[in-house]
């Protein structure tokens, strides 16, 4: 974790993609405080996250069991860490122990593996169900035909709770073009909670490059990293 940019204003990006979330929280009728902001901070130092938690971010996100273990002690208290890359199995249990919310569940057996460690950590897990909307190959996430049943399996699951959906657009430089599938995310959560009973409490979509697209089309999280934190070493 070198190369820190000193020149990056932590703060002032936050505030910036604060005044950006309001706008497109107007323009889909919600206010700022119904969208949360999640830092992503791979590759980025501890001491730039406490920054970023000094500017008033709440939630912390992280790709990687072992990045966020060596991380979330050096930057103290103060957020909500949430896992957003792929979880294996065997790593379910020192995930349990890391994060608040794991969002990247797309099969029961990962949610049995989580669910178990939970139950013997004495707690219960918030996860989101992740869905692959864009259909591309090089993305995990259940088939949006096959999120009903993969609910319906997960919540017979002890020690997990399913609070919500997950989605990566596809990136394209014209983010307009991942609307369709946000708008799908939507659609999905809504026939959750038609036909299956369920309460989705969190839409989790839009990156640094098309998250104004994701609120507009309903989301609640937004995971942003190089908008708060600026461009990652190479």
């Amino acid at each position: 974790m070198s190369n820190r940019d000193e020149r990056v204003d932590i703060a002032a990006n936050v505030a910036r993609i604060r005044e950006r979330m309001a706008r497109a929280g107007e323009r889909s009728g919600r206010a700022l405080g119904d969208i949360r902001l999640i830092a992503v901070s791979k590759i980025v130092e501890p001491e730039r996250v406490r920054e970023a938690v000094a500017a008033g971010v709440t939630d912390v996100g992280e790709n990687y069991v072992q990045e966020a273990a060596a991380k979330r002690s050096e930057v103290g208290g103060g957020a909500r860490w949430h896992m957003i890359g792929h979880l294996q199995r065997n790593k379910a249990a020192q995930a349990v122990q890391i994060f608040d919310m794991i969002q990247t569940v797309d099969s029961q057996r990962l949610a049995e593996a989580i669910g178990k460690r939970a139950e013997a950590a004495g707690r219960t897990m918030s996860v989101l169900l992740q869905v692959n909307t864009s259909g591309e190959g090089s993305k995990s996430g259940a088939a949006p035909e096959e999120v009903e049943r993969l609910l319906d399996s997960v919540r017979e699951v002890a020690g997990v709770r399913v609070e919500g959906l997950m989605t990566i657009g596809r990136w394209d430089p014209d983010p307009e073009r991942a609307r369709p599938e946000f708008r799908l995310l939507a659609e999905l959560a809504g026939r959750l909670e038609e036909r299956c009973g369920a309460e989705v409490r969190w839409l989790s979509m839009g990156m640094s490059h098309d998250f104004e697209i994701a609120i507009e089309e309903g989301a609640n999280l937004i995971r942003v990293g190089t908008g708060v934190f600026g461009p990652r070493p190479t």
